[in-house]
């Protein structure tokens, strides 16, 4: 087999709020896990795409956010290139698709609605029973710090909701609140990679959301399953590297998955989540030149 090459498209510094070092951090360990494995990565911006300049390499890795970015490599999947993660998974993981594609598969997560921004919280917010809640965006992953709120009563709500209207964005997803344990985890689906921890005791952050549910205590839960349904969430979705948080219930433990995200930081975990990613990428490519040579 001849040496494969692939495109790497970085992430554009705007979809990585507090955190573009960590970002441009695991993309370059993942191409250089990927050179030691015999690759040629030649290594492209966000900014390639979005300004439709072409892309030759048949094999793709990728961290891109813009929705143009995503609407071009679909195109190159739909012409029977191989994109890691999936375009198609990377829009998957937006709030609202998200939220119906978990519900839908049954996948654990907390009681949530769909609503338009000009919606009246108050009505929806009584029918559902919802009274501490979070509001998110729901076309798109947060960039700000207001994409994602939590809201103690429904003017609080309508404020977000109106916020959200004059920026634009079109509807939102309101979750229940769940009182419980957080807990980050990162993964790589078809690998044994699974990582978790306390953000709270890492003081791991992107926007300081995370003192709503405050210091964990330590609920004890079923880390296998944990995986299990991550990867689960992974297939759902159709992402092979990704991340995300759920809660665990003070109650009985119970976790609910409340975000899943296509290819995140991992920045507590770095080094051998590269190697992870780059034998996943490098086994999806290899398999898909197999392929093509038959």
């Amino acid at each position: 087999m001849n040496e494969i090459t692939i495109a790497g498209i970085r992430r554009g510094s705007r979809f990585s709020p507090n955190h573009i070092g960590n970002d441009a951090a695991i993309f370059q360990t993942t191409a250089i896990e990927l050179r030691k494995l015999g690759c040629t990565v030649n290594e492209y911006p966000e900014s390639v795409l979005i300004e439709g300049k072409e892309i030759s390499e048949q094999y793709i890795f990728n961290m891109v956010r813009d929705k143009r970015s995503v609407r071009r490599l679909q195109q190159y999947e739909n012409c029977g290139r191989r994109v890691v993660n999936s375009a198609y998974g990377i829009e998957n993981c937006t709030r609202e698709k998200m939220t119906r594609l978990l519900l839908e598969n049954q996948i654990p997560h907390p009681r949530s609605i769909i609503v338009n921004t000009d919606a009246d919280p108050d009505r929806l917010l009584r029918e559902h029973n919802l009274h501490n809640c979070w509001i998110k965006r729901g076309d798109f992953h947060a960039i700000h710090r207001e994409d994602v709120t939590y809201v103690r009563n429904r003017i609080e709500a309508q404020s977000i909701l109106e916020e959200y209207a004059v920026r634009g964005i079109k509807n939102a997803v309101i979750n229940e609140h769940l009182a419980g344990d957080l807990v980050k985890f990162y993964g790589v689906a078809h690998t044994d990679f699974f990582f978790w921890f306390y953000p709270s005791a890492e003081t791991h952050s992107k926007f300081g959301l995370e003192q709503i549910n405050g210091t964990a205590k330590g609920i004890s839960f079923d880390e296998d399953y944990l995986q299990r349904i991550c990867n689960e969430a992974a297939h759902t979705l159709k992402i092979e590297i990704y991340g995300g948080d759920c809660i665990v219930s003070a109650e009985d433990g119970q976790i609910r998955i409340i975000d899943f995200n296509d290819w995140p930081s991992f920045a507590p975990c770095r080094k051998q989540a590269a190697e992870k990613i780059a034998q996943r990428i490098h086994a999806l490519v290899t398999q898909a030149e197999r392929y093509a040579t038959v």
